[in-house]
């Protein structure tokens, strides 16, 4: 084992407690170790590191501190395998040999300083210096994201208020998803019904001969047939869709007719105050509520003229397919 010295031993308690280990470990001539796992050599680290504490607490020179260092590694050492009335035998023999004269009751501290401590565990001390011990460890990596910063107070909102937001939003957007369904389904029934005329008026157009009677009524038929058919599943799609969108503006007006209160209540002097200030809020809510209404009705009028559109459209292909029957019926009658 390296000596200590006193400037070595010195320079030790001028740097911090975890330095000042690995300091002392250099001057003991250890190589460099893992703490976590060589448990054994870290073990007799902290016992040479607490002997030097000890001694420089007890206001003993940096010589006789050295020496105090020095007694704790050759018991670490010599005892290894040897009964605890040896142990305390060794202990006053080296004492007694002791390099530096102390005062008595210097000497008296060192011996009850290792009686206290190496000899009143000197069984734990022979099972982890003496023994090799069963290694069963499991090492595993584990990577920890910091949480992200969070953002300031006044950007915050009330716990209740939020839930009442996210609570409307997301009536609205399925207001508006059943909205843009309903227009989706409109726009695929008008287009398989375009198909449909236009595939009883292909068969027309090639008919070669001249059309009887029965065959004519019977495209005719055929004709309005797919557009009251078309038709009727246009309105029965449009009436489902527009009860689901009433049900849901009811659910957006009830909830706008009740949001949070606000926190913290606002501050307000005197009771009159606070009473036009909730007056003024209702006002404004109402105001908003007719917006919106208004806002309801003016699409509710724009989709009116929308289906007035399709109906004139509906009466002009009815025109058209009867005037193609006339047509023919008159091409049979001058032949």
């Amino acid at each position: 084992m390296a000596k200590l010295s006193a400037e070595g031993v010195e320079e030790v308690f001028q740097l911090p407690q975890k330095t000042g280990r690995q300091h002392l470990r250099d001057l003991l001539g250890w190589d460099e170790f893992d703490e976590v796992r060589d448990l054994r050599r870290s073990i007799s680290l902290d016992i040479h590191y607490r002997s030097l504490v000890f001694a420089t607490e007890k206001g003993l020179s940096w010589v006789a501190v050295a020496e105090v260092g020095r007694l704790a590694g050759e018991l670490l050492e010599e005892t290894i395998g040897l009964p605890v009335s040896q142990a305390i035998k060794l202990l006053q023999e080296k004492l007694a040999a002791f390099r530096v004269t102390l005062p008595d009751f210097h000497l008296r501290a060192v011996c009850d300083y290792f009686h206290n401590t190496f000899i009143k565990h000197y069984g734990l001390h022979q099972f982890v210096l003496a023994q090799e011990r069963d290694r069963c460890q499991t090492f595993a990596s584990l990577e920890v994201y910091a949480p992200p910063k969070p953002l300031p107070l006044r950007r915050g909102t009330e716990i209740r208020a939020w839930k009442y937001q996210q609570e409307l939003a997301a009536v609205s957007a399925a207001e508006e998803e059943k909205q843009a369904e309903m227009e989706r389904i409109r726009a695929t029934l008008c287009k398989e019904r375009e198909n449909m005329l236009e595939e009883v008026y292909r068969s027309v157009r090639t008919q070669t001969a001249t059309l009887e009677k029965e065959t004519l009524m019977s495209l005719v038929r055929e004709a309005i047939k797919a557009q009251v058919q078309s038709l009727h599943d246009i309105i029965q799609n449009e009436i489902q869709a527009t009860f689901e969108i009433l049900q849901l503006r009811l659910q957006k007006k009830a909830l706008l007719l009740n949001p949070p209160a606000p926190y913290p209540p606002p501050y307000s002097p005197d009771g009159r105050k606070a009473s036009k200030q909730k007056k003024l809020k209702e006002l404004i809510l109402e105001a908003q509520i007719k917006e919106k209404e208004k806002e309801e009705r003016e699409k509710e009028k724009e989709r009116e003229k929308e289906r007035e559109k399709e109906k004139k459209a509906e009466k002009k292909a009815q025109k058209a397919a009867q005037k193609a029957a006339k047509d023919e019926k008159s091409k049979k009658k001058k032949k």
